[in-house]
């Protein structure tokens, strides 16, 4: 049985669930489950890899390619109102 399918199932099951008990719990394995898997997929960032993010922002300062806080505002309230 391919993941699909799985999931389709999986989700018939849970839709004849009538235990609120049940639903949290299956609620919070989900959100632990995926909260495991985003911690496993960080990982640090070397010395040379910091050193070069730190370079390039610098760069970017000194070229004007920032935007100041104002304009960042404007953005997200445009997109919000979208």
């Amino acid at each position: 049985m391919d993941i699909q399918t799985k999931k389709i199932h999986f989700i018939e099951e849970f839709l004849r669930i009538q235990n609120e008990g049940v639903i949290n719990l299956l609620d919070a394995v989900l959100k632990n489950e995926k909260n495991k898997l985003y911690k496993d997929s960080l990982k640090p960032m070397t010395m040379d890899e910091l050193n070069a993010r730190i370079a390039e922002a610098e760069k970017d300062i000194s070229e004007g390619n920032v935007y100041s806080t104002g304009e960042v505002r404007n953005i997200f309230k445009n997109r919000n109102s979208d």
